[in-house]
């Protein structure tokens, strides 16, 4: 059922096999993304056939680069509910303000969506055992879905990662390889021991699959818009394949005829004690360069290096969006009110974007009668334990 046609560099056009293990282009050190034939899709595929199948991720998989059905690996990711949050858009003094909670993912984050899609792409092109570098929900999320395919995880993570982090990924029985260092440090580690066993590297972008799984963030939040634009979304972003995600899923929905009109502005949250995409924007550069330093109790916002950069700081521009930091303390305030005002649990992560919107509020670059969506990655009982 896949409709998957090529895998395309976006920075030289370059085609890669599609039926083969891909990792990156190494002629420009850029991600890779899949492409399918958007046309054969407008003529076979209907968006209210696919709200009436069976709920969860794979209904789109058309859009998914997975053909055999039975290497679709699932533990129930996606369909995520979209909240109204009325009492903050009533203190915010705000017409329209959503939220969408990845808290009810597996593994209790929006990167089940990804490791679901990735996992069973690489099970179904011969791959059994990968390494991935993680920050906590990355590797968590790899470690239920290795598990549940029957393949091998290795996973390496810096040695001040969250107690509660190891522990989901030690219950899978999956062990971890700690590194003296933040994620970069990880990352680097974590690709010479996949090069030396030649285990296949799951890091965010570093295959050209996890992407598609968070793309059905899209297609979902457009689908509970009645296929209709909102008019602004801030987005938490570390390594940033949510947003890219999202920005292919407009793209390919709007080559599909489901949906025109303005693309939301895309607003970029991240921490102010690790805020490289934020600096970049600020600062009108075509590349990111690396956060030294990087502190953040949301440990999904402590990125240091953002290898799909120039990805990134394209979707953002070209939505008119952009990039805002927040303090701890902010955040910290923003998870209280989520909490408090809607019963909402976030991750810290998802609170940013709180924090962000009041931020943007203040300084008139949102304006109270649009419709505003906040996304909230992950559940908030990780913090609290």
């Amino acid at each position: 059922m896949s409709l998957l046609s090529s895998i395309v560099c976006p920075e030289c056009g370059g085609n890669f096999e599609p039926h083969v293990p891909q990792t990156i282009c190494e002629k420009c050190l850029s991600p890779l993304l899949c492409h399918y034939d958007l046309g054969r899709a407008r003529e076979e595929v209907d968006r209210e056939t696919l709200a009436q199948r069976g709920r969860g991720l794979w209904r789109w998989a058309e859009l998914l680069p997975v053909g055999n059905p039975s290497h679709r690996y699932s533990l129930g990711e996606g369909d995520t509910p979209m909240l109204e949050t009325p009492n903050l858009a009533e203190q915010l003094g705000l017409d329209e303000l959503y939220l969408k909670d990845e808290s009810s993912n597996p593994s209790g984050s929006f990167k089940a969506r990804g490791m679901a899609v990735a996992v069973s792409r690489a099970f179904e092109l011969g791959l059994r055992e990968f390494v991935i570098p993680t920050a906590g929900n990355a590797g968590g999320a790899l470690a239920v879905y290795a598990v549940r395919a029957g393949a091998t995880a290795h996973i390496f993570m810096p040695d001040d990662a969250p107690d509660v982090h190891r522990m989901e990924i030690e219950a899978t029985g999956i062990k971890i390889e700690f590194v003296d260092g933040l994620l970069d440090f990880a990352g680097r580690a974590a690709a010479e021991a996949g090069v030396k066993h030649g285990w296949f590297n799951m890091a965010t972008f570093k295959e050209p699959y996890r992407v598609e799984g968070k793309k059905i963030m899209g297609y979902e939040l457009l689908e509970a818009f009645g296929w209709e634009y909102p008019d602004v979304i801030l987005y938490p972003t570390g390594g940033g394949t949510g947003l890219v995600g999202m920005w292919k899923a407009f793209d390919e929905a709007e080559a599909l005829g489901w949906v025109s009109g303005t693309r939301p502005r895309m607003i970029t949250v991240q921490a102010e004690g690790c805020a490289p995409v934020v600096r970049a924007l600020r600062d009108g550069t075509e590349r990111v360069t690396p956060w030294e330093g990087a502190v953040t109790s949301a440990q999904g916002l402590r990125v240091p290096s953002v290898f799909a950069d120039r990805i990134i700081l394209r979707a953002v521009r070209e939505s008119n969006g952009v990039g805002v930091s927040v303090s701890e303390r902010d955040i910290y305030q923003a998870q209280t009110d989520l909490a408090e005002h809607e019963g909402i649990l976030a991750c810290l992560e998802g609170a940013a974007t709180l924090a962000g919107l009041k931020q943007l509020l203040a300084s008139g670059q949102i304006d109270s009668s649009e419709r505003i969506l906040l996304f909230n990655t992950g559940t908030g009982l990780k913090s609290l334990l």
